[in-house]
């Protein structure tokens, strides 16, 4: 008895379905491990071992970046992950994740030029503005402020993004401004899955607030 085609190219088109289906499933599920660990290491964990733990989750980042390469959110992910890794260490290594860590975002906004919801352009802005400048590295304090302007376009209310531009301005002397901006970091609203970290900036930005007043 011989099958008939239709019915067949239905079978495989269901098989690779699901396949696909699963897929994604995975990806998201691996995705949502990642940021979990993250949130973990960089609000509970005591601070002398966090480069350790940090260095151990950039080792995963790097595989499912690896595995995603034209996943916008794992390579903006991946940029985080160093990005932290990068803040804990210090010293020379440090130099060399940042500059991963911003390869790795770049590419993650291309793929998506809203960056995450902005999450790319905030730890873009940090790097630029804590990173050496030239020639010992890129830092640069025009295209901070460009990036922390941008993520505010995308998401004005974020708690991250107004307490890490606050500290920003407080630096370059202009503390009405980052005064506004730390008391919107204050009132801003937590995001989903990102409430550990949005916690722990919020607690920063009221004492931002209170060296301001």
């Amino acid at each position: 008895m011989s099958l008939d085609p239709r019915l067949l190219k239905a079978g495989l088109l269901g098989l690779f379905l699901s396949v696909g289906v699963s897929s994604v499933l995975a990806q998201d599920s691996e995705l949502f491990s990642l940021k979990n660990r993250w949130e973990n290491i960089t609000s509970q964990m005591p601070e002398d071992a966090r480069a350790k733990a940090l260095a151990g989750l950039a080792d995963e980042a790097g595989t499912l970046a690896r595995q995603y390469f034209d996943d916008s959110r794992v390579l903006i992910w991946q940029g985080i992950v160093l990005a932290s890794q990068a803040r804990e260490s210090g010293g020379l290594a440090a130099l060399g994740l940042a500059k991963d860590a911003r390869a790795a975002l770049e590419r993650g906004i291309e793929l998506d030029p809203k960056g995450n919801d902005g999450s790319a352009y905030v730890t873009l802005g940090a790097l630029y503005d804590r990173v050496p400048g030239w020639p010992v590295g890129f830092g640069d304090d025009d295209t901070a402020r460009a990036m922390f302007q941008k993520a505010l376009t995308l998401r004005p209310q974020g708690i991250d993004v107004n307490y890490y531009y606050a500290a920003f301005l407080k630096e370059e002397g202009q503390e009405k401004l980052a005064l506004e901006h730390a008391r919107r970091a204050v009132n801003g609203e937590a995001r989903r899955e990102r409430e550990l970290s949005d916690e722990a900036l919020r607690d920063q930005a009221r004492r931002l607030v209170a060296s301001l007043q």
